[in-house]
């Protein structure tokens, strides 16, 4: 028998953290995993970086141009792009837009406002 909470999360009781003045975010974390919603205004750079953590990006509304290795992949509504652990990668809002991230292990530069790239 687990010893583990389980514990129910609803996004509309989570604080909106204004990262920039284009970029908003909500987050949720568990033990090994953390699933982000982005709301991203069209023209919106996240610059180049990279990151121990896989990643799942998931378009609910929007498009996002992404940067990776040279190679330019936009991702559409209902789209999901997978980006391996220390890929450099950056993204730029084609239109405001809406998504998920998920992220294997925890985003800990999210939890402890280390992102610095987001300021570059």
């Amino acid at each position: 028998m687990s010893t583990q909470t389980v514990r129910l999360h609803r996004w509309d009781e989570i604080a909106l953290e204004k990262v920039t003045e284009m970029l908003s975010r909500k987050l949720v974390t568990g033990e090994r995993e953390m699933i982000a919603q982005i709301y991203l205004k069209r023209g919106c750079l996240v610059p180049m970086h990279s990151h121990e953590s896989e990643q799942m990006t998931y378009i609910l509304q929007g498009a996002l141009r992404f940067l990776i290795g040279g190679e330019e992949i936009t991702v559409r509504e209902g789209e999901v792009l997978h980006i391996p652990s220390w890929v450099e990668h950056q993204a730029e809002a084609l239109e405001d837009t809406f998504e998920l991230d998920v992220f294997s292990p925890i985003r800990q530069d999210w939890l402890d406002h280390t992102d610095e790239y987001f300021h570059r």
